[in-house]
């Protein structure tokens, strides 16, 4: 069937063969033939639902139960493993033929710049004369068609994932870049991807109402690290492991890494180093100092975060022996990326920005980045999402109140927690910083009205940065996913005052 013998925890599938028209884990999708897998959720348990999935036609069952234990199986085929979640990617991957075994396979993970790392690592392989596919949360690259990888999601699951490689086979590629998340790499998303290459951005405090701690979330990463040694060699692909010398998990990566490491850093002694730094408003420019000599990039991706995301896609592309002249052209062809700093342009005398961030971390850079771009007022629209970490609505708040000039606190996904509970505790953050509200912040529930009176307060020369969705399409209320862009958002609020003249 595809899977590693350390899977099974019962016994083996009855001899002879079985006919699998597919592979599902949605009992509704279900169909004479199917092999149904059974995953236990956090709110439904896939087991409940074999009765379904048999009354549609599914012809044998994986799952993580006992046999004895599973409503309904009869005498159909059933095979007990000790993680479902782990059984489905290995089962869709030999759906599709394994087909990371017939690409190099590039994961990046981190907390903050893994979409931004996965394009210029792309553009440098391409620059290189590769075919090259990618992954990220934002779209997909096959040949050269895109594909909308969600409407507002992480990493795709396994199915989504294998048959995405799979048309990437299909197309000629030569190298596959997948974005690995946490969640991507703990619910085993992006298992069978056969990875040759582990690259990490950095690991700051994220998603812990998943993981529950910092350690949990950095060994989650660290399985990317882990899995190298034993993926699957390709002889013309080498595997290596890319680190950021400068991140606090270097030391744990390092340890948990079972390919050779290559390090990347600014400040700290590192294999791939960048000196020379010139940060400007139309970008950044460096001295890459590397094994295979000296030289010079230059990127109109703004920021010092983005000097770390270029290093981090040289040194990946150095374990490939990529020419420094292909890293050159790769890294100046990469002009933006969706919803990452990204500018709305309608004509007014001040800047309007879109970017993703949404940890502490990643609106401290951004802030300090966009301090750079304007002599004028720097104007920040931002909220924390419901039932994710609570523990950052604090810390952002008080990073906006030290680094912005006015803060709007606002929704962003507050699920079914209540949107004012949260924009409080932010609130929180931006008094014990010295905020005080109506003069350096205001709650604003409502997220296109809070971008409509950030816009209409800016003035000639200041900016406004809009954060926390990025790319997304949807905002989710209660339990619903609305359609929502900050991109249309922000121009609404533009139309609006420009039609008014001020």
């Amino acid at each position: 069937m595809g899977l590693p013998a350390t899977l099974a925890a019962g016994p083996p599938f009855p001899r002879g063969d079985l006919a699998v028209s597919s592979i599902t884990c949605d009992s509704r999708s279900a169909e004479p033939g199917s092999l149904f897998v059974a995953i236990p959720g956090v709110d439904r348990d896939g087991h409940q639902y074999i009765p379904d999935a048999l009354r549609r036609g599914a012809a044998a069952v994986v799952g993580q139960r006992p046999a004895s234990e599973v409503p309904g199986i009869g005498e159909l085929p059933y095979l007990q493993v000790r993680d479902s979640r782990e059984a489905l990617a290995w089962l869709s991957a030999a759906w599709h033929g394994f087909p990371a075994r017939q690409m190099g396979v590039v994961g990046v993970t981190g907390t903050d710049g893994k979409t931004t790392t996965v394009r210029l690592i792309a553009s440098i392989l391409q620059a290189a004369g590769h075919a090259v596919g990618w992954i990220s949360t934002v779209d997909a690259r096959i040949g050269d068609g895109l594909v909308d990888t969600g409407f507002h999601t992480t990493t795709p699951d396994a199915p989504d994932v294998q048959r995405l490689l799979s048309q990437m086979v299909a197309a000629g590629t030569r190298y596959a870049v997948v974005e690995a998340t946490s969640h991507g790499l703990a619910q085993h998303r992006v298992t069978a991807c056969e990875f040759d290459v582990a690259v990490v951005t950095n690991v700051t405090r994220e998603h812990l109402d998943y993981h529950h701690t910092f350690e949990e979330y950095r060994a989650a990463k660290g399985l990317l690290f882990e899995g190298l040694g034993g993926s699957y060699r390709k002889a013309s692909t080498p595997k290596g492991a890319v680190l950021n010398a400068d991140d606090p998990s270097y030391e744990y990566l390092r340890e948990h890494a079972s390919a050779p490491c290559l390090t990347y850093g600014v400040d700290q002694p590192a294999e791939v180093s960048a000196t020379a730094l010139r940060l400007a408003p139309g970008g950044i420019e460096f001295q890459v100092e590397a094994p295979s000599g000296t030289f010079s990039v230059s990127s109109p991706l703004p920021g010092r975060f983005n000097v770390y995301n270029v290093l981090a896609a040289i040194t990946a592309c150095l374990t490939q022996g990529v020419a420094p002249q292909a890293m050159v052209e790769g890294i100046r062809s990469v002009t933006g990326v969706a919803g990452r700093m990204e500018r709305i342009d309608m004509g007014q005398d001040y800047t309007v920005l879109i970017d993703f961030a949404h940890t502490p971390n990643a609106l401290e850079n951004a802030l300090r980045t966009v301090r750079q771009l304007t002599r004028g007022k720097v104007l920040v629209v931002f909220g924390c999402a419901g039932l994710r970490d609570p523990t950052k609505r604090r810390p952002m708040g008080e990073v906006a109140a030290r680094l912005a000039d006015y803060s709007f606190l606002t929704a962003e996904d507050p699920r079914t927690e209540d949107v004012n509970t949260i924009i409080a505790e932010i609130a929180d953050g931006c008094r014990a910083v010295g905020g005080q509200e109506g003069r350096d912040y205001w709650r604003v529930a409502d997220r296109q009205e809070a971008i409509n009176q950030a816009i209409s307060m800016a003035r000639t020369g200041d900016l406004v940065i809009v954060t926390g969705k990025g790319h997304e399409q949807s905002m989710c209320f209660g339990t619903t996913e609305y359609p929502w862009s900050d991109h249309e958002a922000a121009r609404y609020a533009l139309c609006s005052r420009l039609a008014l003249g001020h």
